[in-house]
């Protein structure tokens, strides 16, 4: 059973910047393609990055030029979120899919204040 966890979230001001790892219980990021997705209260749950297991990436229209996906190690991925603004309050949610499965972390909060 694979298990993420994700961390880094937190209370930030309007223009700062956070980094989320995403870390799984086994090496599999270098297999399997990943993604992050946020959810804020009342809306649906949406993609914000992802990146294959090549090291291709593509980001939600809303985050590019500010947010940037990355892979660490075969362990953990990272999202690092820059200029942040209050409409990219979240849970924020990470993902792989193995096997036709997908596995999801519990989510990490993130809250910008404008």
């Amino acid at each position: 059973q694979v298990q993420l966890v994700e961390s880094g979230g937190g209370l930030v001001q309007a223009g700062g910047s956070l980094r989320l790892p995403c870390a799984a219980s086994t090496s599999i990021f270098s297999r399997n393609p990943m993604g992050w997705y946020r959810q804020a209260p009342g809306k649906q749950r949406e993609l914000v990055a992802s990146i294959t297991t090549s090291g291709n990436t593509n980001y939600a229209d809303s985050v590019k030029g500010r947010f940037t996906i990355s892979r660490a190690n075969a362990n953990t991925v990272y999202l690092q979120m820059n200029n942040l603004k209050p409409e990219d309050t979240a849970v924020y949610y990470c993902n792989t899919l193995i096997n036709s499965l997908l596995y999801w972390g519990q989510g990490t909060q993130v809250t910008v204040s404008s």
